[in-house]
């Protein structure tokens, strides 16, 4: 007998006691992991899940791993981690704070310990702007974490006037002269103080080589068409459409879409991933001109106007069309229709903070996700809309006068017990810190290839129990992923 399964679709609940009339303790959304206590029993198997002990029933249960996706609620920025049904990690993007740290501290119980390593098979660095790759810096410096691969879009930032590197017109048309897609070129030009100079960004890549932790740190470029490991052959495919070059004279060269931040986030590194017969797009960062240039250099078409849009349509959609996409800049206004409909989801997730000048997810983006996607009941999820007023980090002040407090107690305590006593208390409110960021604002993604979960936590239990908002798609009579509602017929 196995010591463990996994909760079956689309949200089952854990009992009191082997019996639906007995108290809801717990509920489960599909693919959670639950540690089986002893034999099943007349359709019922004792379990535990989510640190809840209980009762399941056994047709709730599942063998089968699923392919989970995290959107994780990192602020401002972009942090998803991946589980591949075959059990190995990803994670695409990190935010800027520490909040991807502390939901994977509390993802795998590292705090209580400090000697487990977690292997990552790769890690995906979207674009080099602070919301996107900043919060990799603590987990580059842990020893907790590994990683056989950082993926980038091969432009790293450097000291001096020309940031992005030096630049040339061919063809009256203004390219990055310069793309590092190689480990040993890289750690060569990192190993210049001259190159990294007060660089966050190249700073943090230099150490995270330095570190041992990290095997291989490889530009996008140069990878062809799939992700390592993820080719078209795999259970799991990873494609990736972006950065999207130009072929001059025998070279891949990346535009210069008109400033800095355009031509940063216009290459930003896009993946499609496709499991069974659902589809995923993670989209970076990408703004309206990039998302043309993608468009017409992917299917080969000039922009509709020469091409009718259903003719353009049909081939962008071809390489384009997923059934759940993560919102391209957060919410921005600068997108293209076109692309959207390209895309075409039956659900969009929008990764967006507080705190921020943009206002992100703008109200024009929000109304074009909708009218640009499939169904009439599209989705549209948003971290920072599904955010709990529980998060204990938006007390700051208590929150530090607590520790304070804390701390100030543990120096003047009598005894080695007294000491004990305070070092527990101050591992439980980081443990909190953790936990508030691990379960709310994420939204949570669970297929097995042939229908998707989509999950956000309640702010509080519901009547009658559930402690999740929960939504299904599942395929047509034409095998078309959609968002099956109960309030329509």
């Amino acid at each position: 007998m196995t010591d463990h399964a996994f909760a079956g679709y689309p949200a089952p609940f854990v009992f009191e006691a082997p019996s639906t009339r007995s108290k809801k303790t717990q509920q489960l959304i599909w693919g959670d992991y639950v540690t089986l206590l002893g034999p099943p029993t007349k359709g019922w198997q004792q379990v535990r899940a989510r640190g809840t002990p209980g009762w399941m029933q056994t047709k709730s249960l599942q063998a089968k791993r699923l392919l989970e996706i995290c959107f994780v609620d990192i602020g401002q920025g972009d942090g998803a981690f991946l589980v591949l049904p075959d059990d190995r990690f990803m994670l695409v993007d990190a935010g800027e704070s520490d909040n991807m740290l502390r939901f994977l501290s509390w993802r795998f119980n590292l705090r209580s310990n400090p000697k487990k390593v977690i292997p990552f098979d790769t890690a995906v660095i979207s674009h080099p702007d602070q919301d996107h790759y900043k919060g990799f810096t603590p987990l580059f410096e842990s020893p907790q974490f590994r990683f056989e691969r950082v993926v980038h879009n091969g432009i790293v930032e450097r000291s001096g006037t020309d940031s992005l590197g030096p630049t040339r017109v061919e063809g009256g048309v203004r390219y990055l002269a310069e793309t590092l897609d190689d480990t040993d070129t890289l750690r060569s030009r990192l190993a210049d103080s001259a190159f990294t100079g007060r660089k966050t960004y190249p700073r943090m890549l230099k150490k995270a080589l330095d570190s041992g932790r990290v095997e291989a740190m490889l530009g996008a470029g140069a990878l062809g068409r799939y992700l390592p490991g993820f080719g078209a052959d795999q259970d799991v495919s990873i494609e990736i459409l972006g950065p999207k070059a130009d072929e001059v004279a025998g070279r891949r060269l990346l535009r210069w879409f008109g400033d800095i931040g355009p031509t940063k986030n216009g290459h930003s590194v896009v993946l499609k991933l496709v499991y069974g017969k659902v589809r995923v797009l993670l989209g970076g960062d990408l703004t309206g001109e990039p998302e043309e240039h993608m468009l017409t250099t992917h299917t080969g078409l000039p922009l509709p106007g020469n091409t009718t849009t259903e003719t353009f349509l049909a081939a962008a959609r071809r390489i384009f069309e997923v059934d759940v996409a993560k919102a391209c800049h957060h919410g921005s206004a600068d997108f293209t229709s076109l692309y959207l409909q390209a895309v075409n989801p039956a659900a969009t997730v929008i990764s967006s903070g507080d705190n921020e000048p943009y206002a992100h997810p703008r109200p024009d983006a929000l109304g074009a996700f909708g009218k640009h996607a499939r169904g009439e009941r599209p989705l549209i999820f948003s971290t920072e809309l599904a955010r709990s007023s529980k998060e204990n980090i938006r007390t700051p002040n208590a929150l530090r006068a607590e520790f304070r407090a804390l701390y100030a107690k543990r120096q003047t305590a009598a005894s080695a017990d007294e000491k004990a006593a305070l070092d527990a208390q101050l591992e439980t409110l980081l443990s909190h810190l953790e936990r508030s960021v691990a379960v709310y604002g994420m939204i949570n993604l669970r297929t097995d290839g042939q229908r998707v979960v989509l999950a956000q936590k309640l702010e509080d239990t519901s009547p009658d129990g559930r402690k999740w908002d929960v939504h299904c798609l599942e395929p047509d009579a034409a095998g078309v992923l959609r968002y099956v509602s109960k309030h329509t017929g």
